[in-house]
């Protein structure tokens, strides 16, 4: 269980919860699934923010300019918004684990689905409604994309 998360035996809500351990022993091959596509439009990118506990990048989702299709997903689903777990230390950050192990930080990019949902606060209460990809991050070079992204964040210090 992670350091900051309550035993998920307290936590209501049966198996869709938050945060899992992916355990690889337990993974299955699924020959049918397709590749997922990602799509994505640099230009719906609207602006970054602070929401007082995090920094969010959030995006146009007005149009398809931005989504990602296929993989287990039946509809295609737009991009909203990006952002970061991360902890005070190096050794845990990420909000899921891989056999137990922790990453630095994990990077989620929120998706919804907007072929059946009007708008994205529907879609979030939908069981089918949001399509999150998640990262796992590692310490390492310096990465050009992500740097971009760190260069702008003395902008929004403050929520």
């Amino acid at each position: 269980v992670h350091p900051l998360w309550q035993s998920p035996l307290t936590i209501p809500g049966g198996t869709r919860q938050s945060p899992i351990n992916i355990q690889w022993r337990d993974s299955v091959y699924d020959p049918f699934l397709k590749p997922l596509k990602i799509s994505y439009d640099p230009t719906t990118c609207l602006h970054i923010w602070n929401n007082g506990y995090s920094f969010l990048v959030e995006f146009d989702d007005s149009t398809d300019r931005s989504i990602i299709v296929g993989g287990p997903l039946k509809n295609q689903y737009r991009l909203k918004q990006f952002h970061f777990h991360w902890g005070a230390i190096n050794d845990w950050g990420s909000e899921h684990t891989v056999d137990s192990k922790f990453y630095p930080a994990e990077l989620h990019l929120v998706h919804w689905n907007a072929v059946e949902y009007p708008t994205f606060e529907e879609a979030v209460m939908e069981g089918n409604g949001l399509a999150v990809i998640g990262v796992f991050l590692k310490l390492g070079a310096q990465h050009e994309g992500l740097q971009t992204l760190v260069d702008a964040l003395p902008a929004v210090k403050h929520k």
